[in-house]
């Protein structure tokens, strides 16, 4: 298939291991950081997956002197060791099938791919059957007859030293099929025309047989029925059992006269219907889970504020995104009667669903017992803990800043339970922190706290907010910080509250370009006076 290049090869270094690695990063990697405009407006338009990229950005990045001589191994374990992506960079040329992609890109096939030929935990070297060789008397005509009438995938195509190297494959599995074109009157070519003794399996013969008369294919027979009467040895004895393996069996030739063999076994059946339906239960359950967890988001989004409570001295506004469809972080303003408002912000322990539903135990409790909050927060909390604690497991607890702010007095009581401190940004910049006055919610059945308090005058601004803020962290591993917020603080006060909180966010996600690991909430208040 490769003749030995004149040209000194050029060897990829990279491992199958290193190249696994590369695959996984390539999942994140920002469009414009590839090196190459087509990568990213392929990727734009949605045509790679995150294994074509990979590959692709392998092979791209490896130093060809003139791109004019490929070492044959280097070129197949850029090739084999991801099996079923089909795009390589070579010769400065982009060779890519999208119906390829489809079907030997699926993420199932990936994702064993991936964990049977690159697995961190595999003891000997990987090995597989690459291609089988195809001798044929023209490349086009032949790709044609495979592609058009046989419905496979251009696998690949490029021009080497040695010549151009087509390779076809079936829709469904590994096995490459590569097209070469010999020399007349060599030995290669004395080969075309014969029983190739490959054989290729589907779960209906007859049913291919038909659709590939229709276009054109020559069959040797129609299909036939076999059947074998043999003994196996039964898995929990030593004793043999009677069995029958049955098949269907015919040849068809392609337009050089190359013929194959077209058969359909028994287990063969079995299994491929085994896993249809094993797959359509997967995606089953998962479009059902999606779509609770759709409906679970929908009814924590009402569990945040929906209407806020006005006061004539305080501008308030809140905000919380989660990293996850639902999550546990929690905020809220109480109407608590007599012009005063509770603010409240909490953090559960976790994340995903579990988290959630604390988050939603923790707001009941809340809501249900808010009506002594304005006289006594101290007994308020101390139910509110008893309530969590009964109905939660031993290990759930949440963090949590509840403040009491009177419109009338510009007075502020606040209980801090475990929480990150609060952020007190006076009018003439200096600035104070709330700390815990008290542990955290859940953990413990006998439980106790001290009420603080701060006066707020025109001008001052309370922030209250989660470790998703502080601890996002760039892409050098440093971490927001609250320094960072305090200088947020600063540089938007002149703002309402709602557009610093927004503004604030934004400069937290733009510090933090990547994935969102944890929730993201924030509440502003700023006094106004009256």
């Amino acid at each position: 298939m490769f003749e030995e290049s004149k040209q000194p090869p050029v060897v990829l270094k990279k491992s199958p291991g290193e190249i696994a690695d590369l695959t996984v990063r390539a999942v994140q990697m920002p469009l414009g950081q590839s090196a190459d405009p087509l990568l990213d407006r392929d990727r734009a338009q949605q045509q790679l997956t995150p294994i074509d990229l990979a590959t692709a950005k392998l092979v791209h990045e490896t130093p060809l002197p003139g791109r004019a001589a490929v070492d044959p191994t280097a070129f197949l374990l850029a090739f084999a060791s991801v099996r079923q992506c089909w795009t390589l960079r070579i010769t400065g040329r982009l060779f890519r099938s999208a119906d390829s992609r489809r079907r030997l890109c699926r993420p199932m096939e990936r994702h064993r791919a991936y964990n049977h030929a690159m697995g961190k935990d595999r003891k000997n070297p990987y090995l597989c059957v690459h291609a089988v060789n195809i001798f044929v008397r023209d490349q086009d005509r032949s790709v044609r007859f495979y592609l058009d009438q046989l419905g496979f995938d251009l696998a690949f195509d490029a021009q080497l030293p040695s010549g151009r190297w087509v390779a076809v494959a079936p829709p469904d599995g590994t096995a490459v099929l590569a097209l070469i074109a010999p020399k007349p009157k060599s030995r290669e070519y004395k080969l075309i025309g014969r029983a190739t003794q490959v054989v290729f399996v589907t779960e209906d013969v007859t049913a291919k047989f038909h659709e590939w008369r229709q276009r054109g294919v020559r069959f040797l027979h129609t299909p036939r029925l076999r059947r074998v009467k043999y003994e196996r040895q039964a898995s929990d004895s030593h004793s043999t059992v009677p069995s029958i393996w049955g098949g269907v069996f015919t040849r068809f030739q392609d337009v050089d006269g190359n013929s194959y063999a077209l058969v359909g076994l028994d287990e063969v059946s079995r299994e491929v219907e085994a896993q249809r339906r094993a797959v359509a239960e997967r995606l089953e359950s998962e479009r059902r889970s999606a779509q609770e967890l759709e409906i679970a988001k929908q009814v924590q989004a009402r569990l945040f504020p929906q209407t806020l409570p006005p006061l004539s001295t305080l501008d308030y506004g809140g905000i919380c995104i989660q990293a996850r469809q639902v999550g546990g972080d929690y905020y809220d303003f109480l109407d608590l009667g007599r012009d005063r408002l509770g603010l409240v912000i909490g953090d559960i322990a976790g994340k995903g669903i579990a988290a959630a539903l604390l988050m939603a135990n923790l707001q009941a409790n809340l809501r249900s017992q808010c009506a002594i909050a304005l006289d006594q927060p101290q007994r308020f909390l101390q139910s509110v803990n008893q309530l969590f604690y009964e109905n939660s497991i031993e290990s759930a607890y949440a963090t949590l800043f509840f403040a009491e702010y009177d419109n009338h007095a510009g007075r502020l009581r606040y209980v801090n339970c475990g929480h990150l401190c609060a952020l007190l940004l006076r009018r003439d910049n200096t600035l104070e922190r709330l700390d815990s006055t008290g542990t955290v919610l859940g953990l413990f059945k006998e439980w106790e706290c001290s009420v603080g308090e701060r006066m707020l005058l025109s001008g001052d601004t309370l922030a209250l907010y989660t470790d998703g803020i502080t601890e996002s962290f760039n892409d050098a591993g440093e971490e927001f910080g609250d320094q960072r917020l305090i200088e947020a603080l600063r540089r938007y006060r002149e703002q309402s509250s709602r557009d610093m909180v927004a503004s604030i966010v934004d400069e937290v996600q733009r510090f933090s370009a990547h994935e969102q690991h944890d929730d993201i909430t924030l509440i502003v208040a700023k006094c106004g006076g009256g």
